[in-house]
């Protein structure tokens, strides 16, 4: 690799969004591969774009699922989902995801979730994630909601 392909190399981070108003915001663009053959994004991948949010806002916090998975075997998964298609994103759009935390209760992450276009809400959800090791509901580790500290 050459000294100038290293630098260009260090410039390249992956989007992770900002906290801000009590909520974390993270960037997606809408390309070719989101929409159907309508240009419109096709609905499941909102599913798709929330997940990368969630965990964007769960790397700010500096809570890495890889180590948790590795080192406690704990999973988060989502146990419940409410969601509301209001308007359609279109190809090459630039849309931000909203991530506002509800509820911290033992094991349940309760979060909501809007994809906005500007000023537009195009996407709701209300989330409910579990955490689980060994199969089973299981109490978050006093680090973990520390760092959340919603």
């Amino acid at each position: 690799m050459t000294t100038r392909e290293r630098a260009l190399k260090e410039k390249l981070t992956p989007a992770q969004g900002a906290f801000g108003e009590g909520r974390h915001f993270f960037p997606i663009r809408v390309y070719y591969e989101d929409t159907d053959f309508s240009g419109i994004v096709y609905h499941a991948n909102y599913l798709r774009f929330i997940e990368r949010a969630r965990t964007e806002l769960l790397r700010e916090k500096d809570i890495h699922q890889g180590d948790i998975h590795a080192g406690e075997k704990l999973f988060f998964v989502v146990a419940r989902m409410n969601l509301d298609f209001l308007r359609p994103a279109r190809m090459d759009d630039l849309l931000t995801v909203e991530t506002k935390p509800v509820k911290i209760g033992a094991a349940i992450l309760e979060l909501d979730q809007t994809v906005r276009r500007d000023d537009e809400t195009l996407f709701t959800a209300r989330v409910f994630i579990a955490a689980v090791a060994g199969g089973k509901a299981r109490r978050l580790p006093r680090e973990i909601r520390e760092k959340l500290g919603f």
